[in-house]
């Protein structure tokens, strides 16, 4: 357990594995994955750059099994490398947070100048960076990891922490000085950082397993799982996301109707015109502008009444024209909205 999240993942990964386009990964157990952070001497991927801690865990049984591979020289590089091959030899997928970018090209730079085959070269890979981004990006202003266990997981860090951009100065002096203790806050740091993957994977796919049912707290997490549904091709049950997280009461003005706006959508790509037409309307109540135009499409195409579709337009235009809109929002909107009425005044005219 690590805060309010389990550590060992019980959910499926289905959806998890669906974002990370390795459907693979769904029947994969979990005791094949591997857990993995490090801590570096600088932030580029050059050849003068080691990584001089790679932090990997891994389930075994009801256990989870952390090992830190410390570089105490970098003439012992080789052997640290070794090492981690063999650590990785059960495993068959990644999970890490920004080590598609950077964890991993690193550390294949690192093998390929020792001449030594790449473990899980070519293997799935969940970085959770980038679905945490999904998931959060409305709600917290950070998605670093640290924050995502503060408010996501519950669990913040203690004292002994030590900020990740400490790792290269504190690695020269140890080399400088041999005196490693001014290092434990740095393997602290690695080691929550490997168990917040874990966690965190968790709490994710429990998240995504069954957003319905579950206690969510906040009606912007339900939006974004709402969302990223509908991108993954489900569109029938991101619409119930969708309503499910309007409902909450804790939704600032603008999210509620951006949500509505995207639910709208949803529903005309699926063909319910009658449900988007409801929202369209509740919109266009709000002097939402898009509102407007799609209620006067629907009355220009589909029902070929064009006085009530000219209707929508002109008090789209009266609405533009308030200060509640920028100069900026109606130089964007006036040449659709005035073209649109041009048009239908002829229509209605014939």
């Amino acid at each position: 357990q690590m805060g309010s999240a389990k550590i060992k993942p019980e959910a499926s990964l289905k959806w998890v594995a669906a974002y990370a386009n390795a459907p693979q990964l769904v029947d994969l157990p979990i005791e094949k994955f591997a857990f993995m952070d490090t801590e570096t001497t600088g932030l580029g991927l050059g050849a003068g750059v080691y990584t001089f801690m790679v932090g990997i865990g891994r389930f075994e049984g009801a256990h989870f099994r952390l090992a830190q591979f410390f570089l105490r020289h970098p003439v012992e590089e080789a052997a640290q490398l070794a090492a981690i091959e063999q650590f990785l030899a059960p495993c068959e997928a990644w999970v890490s947070f920004n080590g598609k970018a950077f964890d991993l090209p690193l550390l294949h730079n690192r093998y390929t100048l020792h001449a030594q085959p790449i473990p899980l070269d070519g293997a799935a890979h969940i970085d959770l960076l980038h679905l945490s981004r999904r998931l959060w990006k409305a709600r917290l202003p950070s998605r670093a990891l640290g924050d995502l266990e503060h408010f996501i997981l519950g669990a913040p860090r203690s004292q002994a922490d030590i900020p990740g951009w400490m790792a290269p100065q504190l690695y020269r002096d140890y080399l400088h000085t041999g005196d490693a203790r001014p290092l434990l806050g740095m393997f602290y740091h690695n080691e929550i950082d490997v168990l917040s993957l874990a966690a965190l994977l968790s709490h994710i796919a429990a998240l995504l397993n069954d957003p319905l049912h579950i206690p969510i707290e906040h009606g912007l997490d339900l939006l974004a799982i709402g969302k990223l549904y509908a991108d993954l091709g489900d569109r029938t049950t991101a619409a119930k996301i969708y309503r499910r997280g309007l409902r909450y009461d804790n939704l600032q003005r603008q999210a509620y109707w951006q949500a509505i706006r995207e639910l709208s959508f949803l529903h005309k790509r699926q063909g319910e015109i009658e449900s988007a037409c409801e929202l369209w309307e509740q919109a266009a109540k709000e002097g939402q502008i898009y509102a407007h135009v799609e209620l006067a499409k629907i009355c220009e195409h589909r029902h070929r009444d064009y006085p009530a579709a000219l209707h929508w337009i002109e008090q789209a235009l009266e609405i533009i024209h308030t200060p509640a809109y920028t100069n900026g929002e109606r130089t964007r909107h006036l040449p659709e909205l005035e073209h649109r009425q041009e048009r239908l005044i002829r229509k209605a005219g014939k």
